[in-house]
């Protein structure tokens, strides 16, 4: 059968999160060195980089959806800044004392 078929996205349909794929990566000394000595005393340096890079992933979506928000709220403030004044007109005024 081939990978192709059934393939939604660039993952097959019946593929599983917890499945891993063997890769090759190519990194310097310092890089390793820093990884050896961040990962968790019984966690692999794959299991780190995995998490490193989930993490990482999750920030930039995290961010980019931050920024969509706020220029969506950018292009309405004008309309929102109009409402809002519009209802503090219907407000009762604060009693003075």
């Amino acid at each position: 059968m081939s990978l192709a078929r059934g393939v939604v996205g660039h993952l097959p349909w019946w593929y599983d999160d917890s499945m891993k794929q063997k890769t090759s990566v190519t990194l310097s000394p310092a890089v390793l060195a820093e990884i050896d000595r961040h990962a968790a005393s019984d966690e692999s340096r794959s299991a780190f980089i995995e998490r490193v890079l989930r993490r990482y992933f999750k920030h930039r979506t995290r961010r980019a959806i931050g920024i969509r928000d706020l220029e969506l709220l950018n292009r309405a403030a004008a309309r929102l800044n109009e409402e809002a004044a519009d209802v503090i007109e219907y407000q009762a005024p604060w009693p003075e004392e």
